[in-house]
């Protein structure tokens, strides 16, 4: 290599033409066409032109001369219809070096000027052909049509990333003009692209796509984007990010709703004889909330000479949901209802969860009864289970059952037994929790509102015991029957911190911290939480897949069907892991969402605290009247202890972001 050789090199994208000004220690020192000195290695360059210039000219008449140069070879390279060449060298699929190719290219002459245009055309369409320093290797056909699709699919992307920034700002500055809906799929493809970008960031599939659009119209990260998307009506003021991130579906499939509608319309026979009893003169009564609709449990208490006989009716909703069916999977799919503030999705389509399944009064309906003989003093004597038909004759709120809580004889019968059970699970180490139950609910004018619910009130006590009474009785039934099914086991806590049901609030919280997780497994252990040596929960098979699945294994015992497997039920407790997970996501993250909601209008206000515990950068605190835990600073001058009841200042909410702050003086 020699100073005074035209040659070409790529930077950034772009064939630059130079000279050489000096060769030092395998270095080129070379003047550009732009009139920049630049360093390279002798492999940097692409090409070596036979042309010389005479560095005593001068600088800028150097830089003029390249000027010319390049321009003489980009105009050769409009003469090169490179797919016309491939279409006559691809079936070789063999390397063709400079030489060969420019004579392809310019059969008639040949110079520097040549080469160096036939590889400027090359670099600048590199769909049909690969090269390097050795030549140029035609690329298959298969490859081609790869190259074109995603070259097509690339300036779809770049129009789709205009067009909907284009779509913002327009939308934007004229509010109502280019709604989402009516004006045709591409507007709803933006929308969903930026709606999709706005909640999952970068585990968007289309979050290049969503961010390009947003910058192209100047938005300011996904907080901004949301509030603009608000003003669109693309998204609710209150939308629920959580139940779109966790994909959870709230409409049923076709397949789904069609069998539901089939189901009702012949909702097939429970006669009693044979398995099931009939229970339908039987008095029974439902309760629950107010806004309940898919009653799935009932009671009902005789007296007897020497006690008590307590039933507990389960819908048999087994009777109508057949394993592997279309409905079946789809409740395993969803593995439970949701309940939240504002809304709520059920693990069964509403025509059943609602209808044939629920113990609606004056209805006949199949279910799973659970007996359990009472002596005198609360004691329990034995049980018996069997399939039944029910009609329930009284629908009961639990407000109801507290106003009647010391007139209504079955009632007061019903309570005394319920504490008794209670007694006798605290005389086994049961660890009983007391806490407020703040409920958050939305109402018809879209008001946030609280109320607290008392979970030791008579309705709630009577109801919360008998159905773990009854839910023992089926867990011992089907172990005494060794029939798998899934129990739930808690190992002992890590401490515990008072006795019996004796804690203060600050106790039980912590208490709650100490317990260790409860374990599902195939076989009956011990549930420490509860003092009881076996348990299953099957009180809920509307609402709850785990409980379908043990009404199910219990059915099975009682000759209405085969039973699942051991290793069928290993494999359910599988599968129903990831929709659990995120259904507790969901209704943690909307009751938490709407309690903050509410807390956004008493900024400012006063609230009573109790600390929890010291942290490095400040305390812990319970806010008492909403049940929340929140983080704040240390006060100045003051050293707080734990279980300390101070007064606290609502200083910072925001329910989307999740952030909640208090300072107390």
């Amino acid at each position: 290599m020699e100073s005074g050789l035209v040659v070409e090199y790529i930077d950034k994208q772009r064939i630059l033409c130079a000279v050489v000004l000096e060769v030092k220690q395998q270095r080129l020192r070379l003047l550009t066409e732009n009139s920049r000195e630049v360093s390279l290695a002798p492999s940097r360059l692409s090409h070596q032109s036979a042309e010389r210039l005479d560095l005593a000219i001068g600088r800028d008449r150097m830089v003029d001369m390249l000027k010319r140069f390049a321009a003489r070879r980009d105009a050769l390279t409009q003469g090169i219809d490179i797919r016309e060449l491939w279409e006559v060298l691809n079936s070789e699929q063999e390397w063709i070096d400079l030489e060969t190719m420019t004579a392809f290219c310019f059969p008639e002459t040949t110079t520097s000027d040549h080469e160096s245009a036939v590889i400027r055309a090359f670099f600048g369409n590199r769909r049909y052909f690969k090269f390097n320093s050795e030549g140029f290797f035609p690329h298959s056909q298969s490859h081609v049509e790869q190259l074109i699709a995603r070259e097509n699919e690339e300036a779809r992307r770049q129009q789709l990333i205009r067009n909907g920034s284009d779509w913002l700002r327009h939308a934007l500055a004229e509010p109502g003009s280019m709604a989402v809906a009516g004006n045709g799929s591409q507007v709803e493809e933006y929308a969903a692209i930026l709606k999709s970008y706005c909640i999952f960031g970068k585990d968007s599939p289309t979050y290049d796509i969503g961010r390009a659009m947003a910058a192209g119209f100047g938005v300011e990260g996904q907080d901004d984007l949301f509030q603009k998307l608000v003003r669109l009506g693309v998204m609710a003021v209150d939308e629920n990010i959580e139940l779109i991130r966790e994909d959870i579906p709230e409409a049923f499939p076709a397949a789904v709703s069609e069998k539901a509608a089939q189901i009702v319309a012949h909702p097939g026979l429970f006669e009693t004889g044979g398995p099931r009893r009939d229970l339908t003169d039987l008095p029974l009564m439902t309760v629950d909330g107010q806004s309940t609709l898919d009653y799935d449990d009932a009671l009902s208490i005789q007296a007897l000479e020497d006690g008590y006989l307590v039933g507990v009716h389960i819908m048999d909703v087994a009777h109508h949901v057949k394993k592997g069916d279309v409905i079946d999977r789809e409740a395993l799919s969803r593995g439970s209802s949701i309940y939240m503030p504002d809304h709520r999705i059920s693990m069964l389509p509403p025509l059943l969860a609602e209808g044939v399944c629920s113990l609606r009064a004056g209805e006949a309906r199949p279910a799973i009864s659970t007996f359990i003989k009472v002596g005198p003093f609360g004691t329990i004597v034995s049980y018996d289970i069997c399939a039944s038909v029910i009609r329930v004759r009284h629908q009961r709120t639990y407000y109801d059952v507290n106003l009647a809580a010391d007139d209504d004889a079955d009632i007061v019968n019903l309570r005394f037994i319920a504490e008794k059970f209670r007694e006798f699970r605290l005389d086994q180490g049961a660890v009983q929790i007391t806490l407020p139950d703040v409920n958050v609910w939305i109402d018809e004018n879209g008001e946030v509102n609280l109320s607290r619910l008392n979970r030791e009130s008579p309705a709630r006590l009577l109801v919360s015991e008998l159905m773990i009474m009854a839910n023992w009785m089926m867990a011992r039934f089907l172990r005494d029957n060794d029939m798998p099914a899934i129990f739930r086991s808690q190992p002992e806590p890590k401490e515990r911190l008072y006795k019996r049901d004796q804690g203060t609030l600050f106790q039980n919280w912590m208490q709650r911290r100490r317990l260790n997780r409860f374990v599902l497994g195939t076989t009956a252990e011990h549930h420490s939480g509860l003092g009881l040596d076996a348990y299953v929960t099957a009180t809920s098979p509307i609402r709850k897949y785990f409980d379908l699945i043990t009404q199910r294994q219990i059915r099975a015992v009682l000759g209405l069907e085969a039973s699942y497997t051991k290793d069928d039920i290993s494999g359910l407790m599988q599968q129903l892991e990831q929709p659990m997970a995120a259904v507790s996501r969901v209704q943690h993250h909307r009751h938490y969402y709407w309690m903050l909601r509410y807390l956004e209008g008493r900024v400012g206000e006063q609230t009573t605290a109790t600390v929890l515990q010291k942290r490095r950068s400040g305390y812990q605190v319970l806010l008492t009247e909403y049940m929340v835990e929140c983080d704040m600073p240390v006060p100045i001058g003051r050293s707080l202890k734990p279980e300390e009841v101070i007064e606290v200042t609502i200083q910072n909410v925001n329910a989307r972001k999740g952030l909640l702050s208090v300072f107390t003086v």
